[in-house]
């Protein structure tokens, strides 16, 4: 039987839908057999890229995972070699067994931490068959083709015992057609999880029952994929594609109708098509290339063949271009070129060419600029781009070509509303968690504002679904409407329901909390300065928010720590330091400083620095619990802002380091001195310098943890702190710790003198420095950085085993800091980061 490996996944929580199809078995979830956390063992069936990744992904959630395979047809050449034949185990689990190896490899690591390979065990079909029988869920990913996949649901059977969950990740194929043929147990348990590759790094799962499928198992399905895995859940229905698929595939089609249409290159296309449009920066052009443009004409070809509408299948037509650049061999990045493509520099380095649409042949990429462009750019938020995207210059080619790609794929996701899902809140959510746009389709009509939208959309004869019709004639303005709420209340959204034609209650987790929804309420903000907020999230808890750009911490976060401190002391329980931006916080405010260094204002430098270490120091002695939620990139003084705090509770995807010494600083907001604290803590009065030696080469090498378990590798997680599983979840989680600390009792820490390893330690490490200097692994300036944060981290002058306060460890700080602020290579790394976003090794 030949599967084949299953090498693309799709194109790249609560639900609606599902309530009512859940609240049939109302009940069925406190089941001991029902409950998510009772999937211990799971078997994943197909290694290919997709397999494996949601091999380890489902490994990542800490299950126990089968991974198999097909036995491979014939040997390898160095099978041969060494004198192998089909019938060694080596041979027969090879397909699966190279798979393991490249998931241990792979970058971006599939793995939250290396050593989780191990709950990974690999086999195959023939011999491993019979091990499905033990396992709680078993997902098929295997070559797209029905026959295929009927054959190994089949086989499954044979070996399935009762209870046993099976799923299929097809990524748009029947899934009623794939359990034709199997008993009605099996098809109760059968559903399919759709996984958005890559599955670590992509938050959507579209769960997909057929009728047949029992509403117990969606929402164990749903349990399990929302607070196991991390993801967010669409519930979608069994039609080609499901939902972000069908949606997204559409708008690329019509995108690059209306390209050539309006005459615009590649690069004009994916300007308008990405950020200015709530898009990723891979716009169009970029991402179907990522996607490889075979798989999209599969796609394309799967709605086609599935659909019995005319229409449907003329929207669903392959383009020409398409289809002459993959019968030239142009897949996209998998081939090394399809719209862009990288070609090697003479003397090293490359460049990236972009394809000429009518010619077919490559010229070297241009930077594209309008004041269309500009004016998106320049506003704020995804609703206003998209509004100064249309608005900047009617009736140029660049805005009519931005409102004819919108205006289509509005109208297609209405048209669909109901027929792919049950609610146009499942649509908006698959198509932000799947193809990573900043506004659902409905969200974004709201936006750029429903009523008058639809009024040109009729002027230019264009056919508005009757639903949408229907709504604006009985008075709504929009598909979302929010409510206020009362303080210790959470706030609402009710949206449009197609079946009731009325508001419905948008349904969201309990384990969520969200802050920009607590914030429209008006009656929840605490204190606000330019760069931060602090919130009341309900039962006398509030939570500091930092809302500066990239969220670096500048004066005006450092005001608000300050008043934080103060007013929580006074009024609250305890406080909670987490936000919703893109990433947790990037560091300090670096153009500050160098402005300030390069005018030479030391004592302006020596001011922020003095107020950087106070403010946390005020956290750090707060008579009341504090818990951190950091998430994404938590870098510099985003770690020194977490440090305080009596608990940290990492999302999964936190990437957490003292980067400092990349712009030829040390961490000087207190950072130095607790990884000082740290070493002194860990050695419990013995030997301090071993575990000094690991934490100042975390420092000085600025270690950064590829996520939140891995923050232990790089030493910087203390014994109270923790990873969840569920990003949405964090601060909703970080609240019920601060809850648990109060009614503990607490006790803020008292100030310890700290333990350091003086002159003696200072000269173990300045010589591993000087080692690193010699053998050419770090530059002149690597060593003179390194030597500075050596003295920090030692204390100084200070004997051997003596103990200091924590005040005169960051005076070190403010001293190395500033020292190093004056270095002229230090002012060309701080220029080169803020310049290109990389560091600069001079």
């Amino acid at each position: 039987m030949k599967w084949g490996n299953r090498r693309e996944g799709g194109l790249c929580g609560s639900h609606e839908g599902n309530h009512a199809f859940i609240a049939k078995k109302k009940g069925l979830m406190h089941l001991s057999n029902n409950r998510a956390d009772a999937v211990r063992r799971a078997a994943v069936i197909g290694s290919g890229v997709m397999g494996a990744g949601i091999a380890a992904h489902l490994a990542n959630a800490g299950m126990r995972v089968l991974l198999l395979d097909i036995i491979p047809p014939s040997l390898t050449a160095e099978e041969e070699r060494i004198g192998l034949t089909l019938h060694h185990t080596q041979v027969r689990n090879r397909l699966a067994q190279t798979a393991l190896q490249r998931l241990i490899k792979a970058q971006p690591a599939a793995l939250y931490d290396p050593s989780f390979a191990e709950r990974i065990t690999v086999g195959n079909v023939e011999d491993q068959l019979q091990e499905l029988a033990g396992v709680d869920w078993i997902v098929e990913v295997v070559v797209e083709r029905l026959d295929v996949k009927r054959e190994l649901l089949e086989r499954i059977e044979s070996v399935w015992s009762p209870g046993t969950i099976v799923t299929t990740n097809t990524s748009g194929l029947s899934v009623a057609a794939m359990a034709e043929g199997r008993s009605e147990a099996f098809r109760r348990h059968f559903a399919a999880t759709h996984f958005f590759n890559p599955p670590r790094y992509m938050k959507l799962v579209e769960v997909v029952p057929t009728a047949d499928t029992d509403p117990a198992i969606v929402a164990k399905l749903t349990e399990l994929c929302e607070k196991r895995l991390g993801k967010g859940v669409v519930l979608a229905k069994d039609t080609p594609n499901f939902i972000a698929n069908r949606i997204g595939t559409y708008g690329m089609v019509v995108t690059l109708e209306a390209v050539q249409r309006h005459g615009l290159t590649v690069e004009e296309a994916d300007a308008l098509t990405g950020p200015a449009m709530g898009r990723p920066k891979t716009a169009t052009f970029r991402m179907l290339d990522l996607v490889g443009l075979d798989t999209l004409l599969h796609v394309l070809d799967n709605v086609r063949e599935r659909s019995d509408d005319p229409a449907e299948k003329a929207a669903f037509a392959r383009p020409l271009i398409l289809e002459q650049l993959v019968a030239s061999g142009r897949l996209g990045e998998k081939s090394g070129s399809g719209f862009f493509r990288k070609v090697k520099r003479e003397g090293g380095g490359s460049d990236i060419e972009s394809l000429d649409l009518e010619t077919l042949s490559y010229a070297p990429r241009r930077q594209i600029s309008s004041t269309v462009i500009d004016a998106a750019k320049a506003a704020k938020g995804a609703a206003g781009k998209v509004k100064a995207l249309l608005a900047a210059e009617p009736g140029s080619r660049y805005s009519l070509f931005a409102w004819e790609t919108i205006k289509r794929t509005l109208l297609y996701s209405a048209k669909l509303n109901g027929e792919i899902a049950d609610s146009l809140v499942e649509i908006d959510r698959a198509m932000k968690w799947g193809f990573n746009w900043e506004l659902g389709p409905f969200e974004l009509w709201d936006a750029i504002g429903l009523r008058s939208s639809v009024e040109r959309m009729q002027s230019e004869s264009e056919e508005v679904p009757a639903w949408v019709l229907q709504w604006l004639e009985a008075g709504n303005e929009s598909f979302y409407r929010a409510a206020g709420a009362d303080a210790g209340e959470e706030p609402i959204r009710f949206y449009a329901s197609v079946a009731t034609g009325l508001y419905e209650k948008e349904r969201v987790s309990a384990d969520e909390i969200s802050l920009a929804a607590l914030k429209k309420t008006g009656n929840r903000t605490v204190l606000r300065t330019s760069g931060a907020s602090l919130i009341d999230i309900g039962d006398d808890v509030v939570c500091l928010e930092f809302h500066s750009p990239n969220n670096a911490i500048g004066g005006d976060i450092l005001t608000a720590i300050r008043q934080s401190a103060e007013e929580v002391s006074r009024n609250w329980r305890g406080l909670v330091i987490a936000n919703e931006g893109r990433n947790f916080c990037v560091g300090a405010n670096l153009m500050l400083l160098l402005m300030e260094a390069q005018s030479g204002e030391w004592e302006e430098v020596e001011d922020i620095i003095r107020l950087f270490q106070s403010s946390m120091l005020s956290l750090k002695r707060l008579d009341r619990p504090i818990v951190a939620a950091p998430h994404r990139m938590t870098l510099g003084g985003g770690v020194e802002a977490c440090l305080p705090a009596d608990q940290i509770i990492y999302s999964p995807e936190t990437y957490f380091g003292l980067v400092e010494t990349g712009v030829g600083l040390i961490p000087a907001g207190g950072g130095s001195k607790e990884a000082a604290v740290l070493a002194a803590e860990r050695a419990a009065g013995g030997d301090i310098q071993p575990h000094l030696n690991a934490l100042f080469e975390t420092v000085a090498l600025a270690k950064t943890s590829s996520s939140g378990f891995d923050v232990g590798r790089i030493g910087l997680k203390r014994p109270q702190d923790r990873v969840i599983a569920r990003q949405d979840a964090r601060i909703a989680e970080a609240k019920r710790a601060v809850l648990e600390l109060d009614r503990a009792g607490y006790a803020p820490p008292q100030e310890k003198r700290v333990r350091v390893a003086g002159r003696e330690g200072r000269a173990v490490l300045q010589l591993g420095v000087q080692s690193l200097r010699l053998s050419g692994q770090v530059s002149k300036h690597d060593a003179l950085i390194g030597a500075k944060l050596a003295h920090v981290m030692a204390g100084g002058n200070a004997a051997p085993g003596a103990e200091v306060s924590e005040q005169y460890l960051l005076d070190l700080e403010v001293e190395a800091f500033l020292s190093l602020c004056g270095e002229r290579k230090t002012q060309d790394r701080m220029s080169h980061m803020l310049a290109t976003g990389k560091p600069l090794r001079n």
